[in-house]
This record gives C-alpha cells, sequence and structure tokens, in this order.
C-alpha cells in the first residue's frame, strides 16, 4: 500500500467533515506526487463532499465527499442578523416541495461546481480551478461497503472522468454516515427533537463545539441528499435554534450566483461554513469554506473552497446521469 492508499484508507465515513476536509488537503497533494511518478496512479476507495469528503475522495462531499467543501469573500464587519426568520422562511419553502420518494435500489445523483484547496498541507491556502463533481449516492437500507460512486471532470479533478466507487473497509450501515432517504425520513420532524439527536449524531473534532459539528452535519445533509419535505424543513427549523447562527446579506457560490448566507459563528474552531440560499426561491445555491491556521501562516480567515450546487435528481443506476444533465 503507497501512501495515496493509506491516507484514502483513512477517509472513512466516521471521520466528521472537518477531518475529511484536512484529509483530503494531504491526498491532493499526495496524488499530484503520484501523478508526477506515473501516468495512472492507482486509486481506489471513496468520495468526499462538499466539502468534504463523503468517503473517498470528496458531503457532500458531500457530501461528504467533499462535501460540503464550501469557500468565497466574507467580510466579517458585515452586519447579519435574522438568521432565524430566514431559516424559518427557508423551511416553509422546503415544505413546499414536491419531493418524490426514493426507493432502496435507486441511486441520488448531485452534480456540484467545485473549487478546493491545492496548497500544501502544512502551507497557505491555494485555491485551484473549477471543476466538476458528479455523485452517485446508494439508498440500500442495508450495510454497504461501496456506499456511492464519483466521477470528476475539468481541470484539478481527481482522476478526471474516471467512474470512482465510494469504497469503506467496512459496510457502512444507513444513518448519518451514510444518509438513504428511508433513514431521513424516519427521523423526528420536530425541530427540538431533531435538534436532540443531531447531537447525539455529530462528533466533534478536537477544539470544535457541539453545535458547530451539528451545524456541519446539517450542512452535509441538506446538500447532498434528497429527503421528505417535512425533514427537510426540521432541518432548517432545528439550525434556526443553534446558539450563534446568523445571517450573511450577500453571499457568492462557486458560479458567481448571489444569494443569503447562514454561517454559525464558533471562534474557538479554525474553520467556518456558510450555506447560499437564492434569495427569492430559496433554493440551496451552494456553500463556503473558510480557515484560519495560524501554525500554517493563515493568520485572517481565509476562503479555503467553494461550491455550487447545479443538480439534484434520482436515478435508477450508477452512473445514469438525468436527462436534463445530458441535454447541457
Amino acid at each position: 500500500m503507497n501512501e495515496a492508499e493509506e491516507l484514502l484508507a483513512t477517509a472513512e465515513w466516521d471521520l466528521p467533515p472537518e477531518r475529511h476536509r484536512h484529509v483530503k488537503d494531504v491526498l491532493m497533494q499526495q496524488i499530484d506526487h503520484d501523478t508526477r511518478r506515473a501516468e495512472q496512479p492507482s486509486l481506489r476507495r471513496r468520495f468526499a463532499r462538499p466539502a468534504v469528503l463523503v468517503p473517498l475522495l470528496s458531503a457532500a462531499l458531500a457530501g461528504v465527499l467533499l462535501t460540503t467543501l464550501t469557500g468565497g469573500g466574507h467580510t466579517p464587519a458585515a452586519e447579519a442578523s435574522g438568521a432565524s426568520g430566514t431559516l424559518n422562511r427557508i423551511a416553509t419553502a422546503a415544505m413546499a416541495s414536491d419531493t418524490v420518494p426514493v426507493r432502496d435500489d435507486q441511486f441520488v445523483y448531485v452534480r456540484s461546481l467545485e473549487r478546493a484547496n491545492t496548497g500544501t498541507f502544512t502551507g497557505p491556502v491555494k485555491l485551484g480551478a473549477l471543476h466538476t463533481e458528479e455523485h452517485w449516492t446508494a439508498q440500500a437500507s442495508r450495510p454497504l461497503r461501496i456506499t456511492g460512486w464519483l466521477r470528476s471532470s475539468g481541470k484539478d479533478a481527481v482522476m478526471p472522468g474516471q467512474l470512482i466507487p465510494v469504497d469503506a473497509t467496512e459496510p457502512v450501515p444507513q444513518g448519518a454516515d451514510r444518509p438513504t432517504y428511508r433513514w431521513l425520513a424516519s427521523l423526528p420532524t420536530d425541530p427540538e427533537a431533531l435538534l436532540a439527536r443531531l447531537r447525539k449524531e455529530a462528533r466533534p473534532v478536537e477544539g470544535e463545539s457541539t453545535d458547530q459539528a451539528v451545524f456541519s452535519l446539517i450542512g452535509n445533509l441538506i446538500s447532498g441528499t434528497i429527503m421528505p419535505p417535512a425533514n427537510a424543513a426540521a432541518f432548517y427549523r432545528a439550525a434556526a435554534e443553534l446558539p450563534g447562527v446568523r445571517e450573511i446579506p450577500d453571499a457568492v457560490d462557486a458560479t458567481g450566483r448571489h444569494g443569503i448566507a447562514i454561517t454559525l459563528d464558533d471562534t474557538g474552531f479554525a474553520t467556518r461554513d456558510e450555506w447560499i440560499f437564492d434569495r427569492k426561491t430559496l433554493a440551496l445555491l451552494g456553500s463556503r469554506f473558510y480557515i484560519t491556521d495560524p501554525e500554517r501562516g493563515i493568520t485572517t480567515e481565509t476562503l479555503a473552497g467553494t461550491s455550487a450546487v447545479l443538480e439534484t435528481a434520482v436515478v435508477d443506476r450508477k452512473g445514469e446521469v438525468p436527462a436534463r444533465a445530458a441535454a447541457r
């Protein structure tokens, strides 16, 4: 097993989103190194979203895998208020959606535009080029070892054009680490009860508060899955109850679309996520991810990743592309 494979082996579903992001930083550097040594590096593991790794490479995503990776130009001095009211309006809009239930034998397809950190793990942030990521997340309720599939394209994409399995070392049951439609539908729709459940599911990393971990978990779930409208609304209303949640009046996703952002401040932690929503429709546009790490020379909050959700759909097979995406 070479160093890249060892890194991939550590990027399992049981890692929290921030740890996934750091693992991905290291992984991307190692992949770049291995690519210079061989035309076809042997990589096989999982996906890590948005941001996040979702197990192998990228809600996630993701997505995690990078899932939910995020990023963008935050103005710390900007006054932001009314986050709870905005989240409740988003919840109301989510309740009005006409989501069709997803069967156990289907896949949730998410196509996103991503821009991630390509700098060294120990050095400053260097944002790479925008590239497309497609994720197919398996919905089977039984434990799975291959939990989905990933395909990237464009400059700075990982193994562009190849359909890569999201492969865990052990079968992963449905749950917070592998959120299926069936599991999401089983969660409480009462915001307080859901928040209590999420606080049990979240796994904070060192220096991170439980509420920050919950915020990151919710971000992964709303960006990389399909769920019943009542459950989606409950996630937004639960987020509105988190202390420190606030609104940013203007934020930009990876495509340049402007919207309202929701974030949660945790001054004791090195990273911060933003969820970006369309001002009119209140649909999720994408996310941004910031980092502050003096040990790496990052002394001011710096954009470390950005994403834009382009399409979410249900398909019957891995690798299948919805008609709307195929027509573009």
